[in-house]
């Protein structure tokens, strides 16, 4: 495996070299460049409809408001084979000169393992980016696969332990969970200078009908429901609802897919009873992500980094609350792997990717790219001890030239084996 990551890191190295290497440094602005761009809404525009399709003036003058929506086929090593629909739009609350793109995206699906999803995301900014406000909308129905607590074994047992007059013993084992789930989450951010953000947000997380799908094995020797039961949770139905107090910096061109800039969030979680919540814990999320723009003449050129992490300070978390592989709000941290493959009360995560034209028009991308993760179980695995990684590459496929909108075709493989296909909308991070 490790030889595996050393050549696509090796490869994302010389790709990075030929391409700056190619490219001529003659400034091309992004208003000039978007008129010989290409996109799947503009194609099926075409196809579809028997108006003149409209000429890409990008000046000031043009409508401030886009709009897309495609129908979607998508697979996923964790819900399977899923078709559905998926809609991005974008809209300019100010003079785009001085205010970011506003965007939201929503999607529905049903997949062939019998799960459906239904979700809402914006990302919104007032005139002059005064405020911002991100948040998102969840419900449906999935199912994990679960290989326990912390990083470093290809499945974790909980440890052997005794709870009152009865002895459990350790279960090293997968157990695949099914369960309902609604999450909301919101947060405002003022603007106290350029850049500079602080703010506030509510987050409220529910998990019910959790079925252990076991077979014949015992709902007992699950890792969910031993964790439940030594925590203090019900093992079938809980909630985790908390106060957010956030700190950003925002340097970024556009939310949807950065040529520059630096997104850092730090936010402090409490989840708090009177709220909802089984029991009280207070967290420490903090990301990081750097864009580098490798050329004037392609901006899509991009080298770009990217860090998360999430650190149970105090109190206990519902086992599906745990953070870990795909736990970001995007569900996409981790390709290689299935959702909750790694997770503990604490994890980390870091991933480096190289994003590169492949057509003149920019229809088509591609990218490579490699990660890293960690995760503790409060017993004999220590986070940092253990790393598992991941690597790939993908294409990408431009949805919507305006908001830089595109859909995301990646195959990746990880430790242990994993691999898999993983399709999305807009960039991973």
């Amino acid at each position: 495996m490790i030889s595996l990551i050393c050549k696509f890191a090796l490869a994302l190295f010389f790709l990075i070299l030929t391409t700056t290497a190619i490219h001529a440094q003659n400034r091309v602005s992004l208003e000039d460049s978007l008129k010989t761009q290409s996109d799947a809404n503009g194609l099926l525009n075409s196809i579809f409809s028997s108006r003149k399709p409209a000429t890409a003036d990008t000046s000031r003058h043009e409508k401030n408001f886009f709009w897309a929506v495609l129908p979607s086929a998508a697979y996923n090593p964790s819900v399977g084979f899923a078709i559905g629909a998926t809609s991005a739009a974008g809209k300019y609350f100010g003079d785009r000169r001085n205010t970011i793109l506003s965007v939201m995206n929503a999607g529905a699906y049903i997949s062939t393992n019998g799960l459906s999803t239904l979700e809402f995301k914006h990302n919104a900014f007032t005139s002059k980016n005064t405020w911002n406000l991100q948040g998102t909308l969840q419900v449906g129905k999935t199912i994990a696969k679960d290989n326990g607590l912390g990083t470093g074994r290809r499945s974790v047992g909980d440890g052997p332990f005794h709870m009152g007059d009865r002895h459990f013993d350790d279960n090293p084992d997968e157990f695949p969970i099914r369960y309902t789930y609604l999450k909301i989450n919101e947060r405002i951010y003022r603007k106290i200078t350029d850049h500079i953000y602080i703010g506030a947000g509510l987050s409220f997380n529910f998990y019910d009908n959790i079925d252990d799908n076991r077979k014949n094995i015992p709902v007992e020797e699950t890792h969910n429901y031993r964790y439940s039961i030594r925590k203090g949770y019900y093992p079938f139905k809980y909630n985790a609802n908390g106060i957010l107090l956030n700190f950003q910096y925002n340097s970024r061109d556009q939310p949807n897919r950065a040529f520059k800039g630096i997104y850092a969030d730090i936010i402090l979680r409490t989840n708090q009873g009177w709220l909802g919540s089984n029991h009280n814990a207070v967290q420490l999320k903090a990301e990081f992500r750097k864009y580098w723009s490798l050329s004037d003449t392609d901006p899509e050129n991009v080298f770009a980094f990217w860090h998360w992490a999430n650190y149970l300070l105090s109190g206990s978390l519902p086992y599906l609350e745990l953070p870990g592989t795909a736990s970001d709000a995007y569900g996409r941290i981790g390709r290689a792997f299935i959702i909750g493959r790694f997770k503990g009360p604490s994890f980390v995560y870091n991933e480096a990717e190289y994003r590169f034209p492949l057509t003149k028009n920019k229809l088509l991308s591609g990218v490579t790219f490699v990660n890293i993760e960690s995760a503790n179980n409060q017993r004999d695995i220590k986070l940092f001890r253990y790393w598992e990684p991941g690597a790939g590459f993908g294409l990408r496929l431009l949805f919507n030239k305006y908001t830089r909108s595109n859909m995301c075709f990646d195959y990746a493989r990880g430790s242990y084996g994993s691999n898999g296909f993983f399709l999305g909308l807009n960039e991973v991070f």
